[in-house]
């Protein structure tokens, strides 16, 4: 059944899960890095790391829920914005090397502001507006849906930044942005008759076992600083990626 995978895709995939969950993520972008190093048949993989999303950041949706750190209010402007345009964005089948590169600048970007803003992190978030919220979760939406993920790794950095969320509030939200926009990500892809790699129940199985421990020590077990020093490394993976494969 798993002919043809690569061992190390296996090994690595839990781990890829561990780090993105423990941050809020469903990991799409270090699902495709892997699959690009892995040399995956292109077909499969938008859907591939669209389907490990909702496992994963359905997970750490759950572990951020339960610790208390969700803000309803926050999450439906920026979803109201993203679900359409994610939708439109799966069924648009793309070259995505151009938008891997733009998406390596963007996160290069926010990871320098996030150091440099890293003492104001714990100040009390400011009220979000909502006209630029919306337009936000529409532009990060359909980018999401161009080349297969979630958006959180553009939507946390964008809260934080703007001084919207502290840390965990931002994965808290950031985690179920990335499961509905993975969900209207699948369904555009339904929609165009792709077809799904036969592996994927084995993805999934080792995906959520390290998204499960991820989602975890993130909610619960460390600190808001810690997480945005974590974050700032599992961005700087993803831009090494996303520039090299």
């Amino acid at each position: 059944m798993l002919e043809g995978v690569h061992i190390g895709f296996l090994i690595l995939l839990p781990i890829m899960a561990f780090l993105y969950s423990s941050v809020g993520h469903g990991g799409a972008s270090g699902y495709l890095a892997l699959m690009a190093l892995f040399a995956f048949e292109t077909t499969f993989m938008k859907q591939t790391a669209l389907t490990l999303n909702l496992f994963v950041a359905g997970i750490a949706f759950v572990h951020y829920f339960k610790a208390g750190h969700f803000n309803w209010r926050l999450f439906l402007w920026f979803a109201l914005g993203s679900v359409p345009a994610a939708y439109i964005g799966g069924t648009i089948n793309l070259d995505p090397v151009l938008y891997k590169r733009i998406l390596g600048v963007l996160l290069l970007f926010s990871m320098v502001r996030m150091l440099a803003t890293l003492k104001t992190a714990e100040t009390p978030p400011e009220t979000v507006r909502i006209v630029p919220a919306i337009g936000l979760g529409l532009a990060i939406g359909l980018f999401s849906g161009l080349i297969g993920i979630g958006g959180g790794i553009i939507l946390t950095p964008v809260l934080i930044l703007l001084h919207w969320a502290r840390m965990k509030e931002a994965a808290a939200v950031s985690a179920l942005f990335i499961w509905v926009n993975s969900a209207a990500g699948l369904a555009g892809q339904w929609c165009t008759g792709a077809q799904f790699d036969p592996n994927s129940w084995v993805y999934v199985a080792l995906a959520v076992i390290g998204g499960f421990a991820g989602g975890y020590v993130g909610s619960r077990r460390w600190s808001n600083r810690l997480l945005t020093y974590f974050l700032v490394g599992v961005l700087g993976i993803a831009v090494v990626k996303l520039f090299l494969i």
